[in-house]
């Protein structure tokens, strides 16, 4: 698994921890986000994220602002793009299993460290169940081609 993996000045703290458990787990991964604490521009770090999972250069993404909301919402606007913003393990594991996401939102104002090396994890680790569930994705697939701007 490749991932990669962004942020806003307010996501710097929770980025660090999430690149630790990566390292740990023996992921690959970049860092696109940004190195600074003055503010900036969350789409400027979660679009380019986003699109380079859209076309297949990394598996999966995970993107964290100050309450990943920013991120999430960005995200959601490139086509492809399954981002679900998750502050608790039942979410991670069930956006995982139900809904194939490729990129997970956090927001480090929201919750610490702690938790979200743990969300980390179980998404990282959950598979996707297909079934029923597959119906569902392509449903949102074939919304995104037909609609395409």
């Amino acid at each position: 698994m490749k991932v990669i993996i962004s942020g806003d000045h307010a996501g710097m703290v929770l980025r660090n921890e999430i690149k630790s458990l990566l390292e740990e787990k023996g992921i690959a991964y970049e860092d696109i986000g940004c190195s600074c604490e003055t503010s900036v521009d969350y789409p400027d770090y979660g679009l380019p994220a986003a699109e380079r999972v859209a076309a297949g250069e990394f598996d999966r993404g995970i993107l964290i602002c100050g309450t990943g909301i920013g991120m999430s919402i960005s995200a959601n606007k490139v086509k492809g793009i399954r981002c679900a913003l998750v502050h608790d393990v039942f979410s991670a594991k069930a956006t995982r299993q139900h809904n194939n996401s490729n990129i997970l939102a956090m927001g480090e104002r929201v919750i610490g460290p702690g938790l979200a090396r743990e969300i980390a994890k179980v998404w990282l680790e959950t598979e996707f169940e297909g079934g029923r569930h597959e119906r569902r994705i392509h449903k949102i697939t074939e919304y995104e081609e037909n609609h395409d701007k």
